[in-house]
């Protein structure tokens, strides 16, 4: 095996990696140090020289010249005068004698094992630089190829080769990956498991979006305009809260373009999620009304203590701040920070109506709270859906719905 080719390999790797030179020569000396260590038992009295560019190698060892009759005759560090003078016929007791040490004479297991040890070393560190390149990468955006599609993650390669992991989890539903196909995505996480690093990525993320935002919107990457919030149903529907630093540029209308043109690209590559933008402000009420856009809001209640905020509403607006699913009240409320909940407006109730809370004696408090949550409070507005509807908007029961529906029912026959 030719030191040359072990030598002159790894430099050109280091080279690519962009590690210095005395790294580089600190790894090579390592490893010829080790197989100098399990021939001779030590390392002390040995010189390793190398030239990474050229390919050379050399390796000296010192020892002193002892009498052939010496105790330490046996010492690894000590050379007999009779030996020495094999080497050169006038040395004399005391002196020292530095000879080669062939790659040679270590035998082809030691040097087997070099080159096994060099590589692995390799190994370790393409895993060392590729997770110093990430770690403070968190949260910035990458794009990538499509290596291979599994079942629970897709692998993508980076411009260097690195294989990079997009769990399903972190996949919006609609995403359908092709093997080559150029995929956007942020970095999620980066740790190192059991000796490798592990590089995740995420599209759901609401970083994700903002990153977008900052690609596709001028006034965003250049400062004028920034990102203040961002929540997101992956795929479904997301909200964000802009502010302008430039009272001459209205944030909401620079973000979504003229007829859309701006946010259109983003709401492609995140499969037409429904993406609201609107305008941030420090005074709560106002952002808690605007949170809950389409919808227009009559009067609130906030309870800052409690971080829960009571929103009354125009009947026909309820269903608009409630949104498909209870997405646009659960979205607003994780913008703002506070629990919302939706009430009809007081004023609207018909005379002949009856409060939920007047049942509290047959109805237990938390099924009144929930259907409280998707803006039900009087016994006809509940009596106003079927079945099938109450069911798909909480989380109560098929029974216990009709039971409900039966209390309610009775109060007006």
């Amino acid at each position: 095996m030719d030191s040359g080719i072990l030598i002159e390999s790894f430099a050109e790797f280091a080279t690519s990696k962009n590690i210095d030179r005395p790294t580089m020569i600190s790894v090579l000396e390592e490893v010829f140090r080790t197989m100098i260590r399990k021939k001779y038992g030590t390392d002390d009295n040995f010189d390793v020289i190398i030239n990474p560019e050229s390919g050379d190698l050399e390796m000296w060892r010192t020892r002193e010249i002892v009498d052939d009759n010496s105790e330490d005759i046996w010492d690894y560090n000590k050379i007999p005068l009779s030996e020495a003078r094999r080497i050169q016929s006038d040395f004399e007791v005391g002196e020292e004698v530095a000879e080669e040490v062939k790659l040679v004479e270590f035998g082809r297991r030691l040097v087997q094992t070099a080159r096994q040890t060099l590589i692995q070393k390799i190994k370790d560190m393409e895993k060392e630089i590729m997770f110093e390149k990430y770690k403070d990468q968190v949260g910035e955006m990458i794009t990538g190829e499509v290596y291979q599609t599994l079942r629970h993650e897709v692998i993508i390669v980076d411009s260097e080769g690195n294989e990079l992991s997009l769990p399903r989890t972190e996949q919006i539903s609609k995403d359908r990956f092709r093997k080559g196909e150029s995929v956007k995505s942020v970095i999620h996480k980066v740790e190192m498991n059991n000796g490798s690093p592990k590089i995740t990525l995420s599209r759901t993320s609401p970083v994700f979006l903002e990153r977008l935002f900052e690609i596709e919107i001028p006034e965003i990457y250049d400062g004028i305009i920034s990102v203040r919030r961002v929540v997101r149903e992956p795929g479904e529907r997301a909200k964000v809260a802009v502010e302008s630093y430039d009272d001459r540029i209205d944030p909401v209308g620079a973000c979504v373009g003229m007829k859309g043109s701006r946010i259109h690209s983003i709401v492609r590559e995140l499969g037409n999620e429904n993406i609201d933008v609107i305008n941030y402000t420090d005074n709560l009420e106002l952002l808690i009304s605007r949170a809950l856009s389409p919808a227009k809001v009559s009067s609130m209640q906030i309870d800052r203590d409690a971080k829960r905020v009571s929103v009354f509403l125009k009947p026909d607006q309820v269903s608009l701040a409630i949104g498909k699913g209870g997405q646009n009240i659960k979205l607003a409320g994780k913008l703002v920070g506070m629990e919302i909940d939706v009430f009809r407006d007081i004023e609207e109730h018909n005379d002949e109506d009856v409060d939920l809370t007047e049942f509290s004696d047959e109805i237990d408090e938390w099924i009144i709270s929930e259907l409280h949550k998707i803006g039900l409070d009087t016994a006809k507005s509940v009596l106003a859906l079927n079945k099938e509807e109450l069911v798909r908007r909480t989380d109560l029961e098929e029974a216990t719905v009709e039971e409900i529906l039966d209390i309610l029912r009775k109060e007006f026959e």
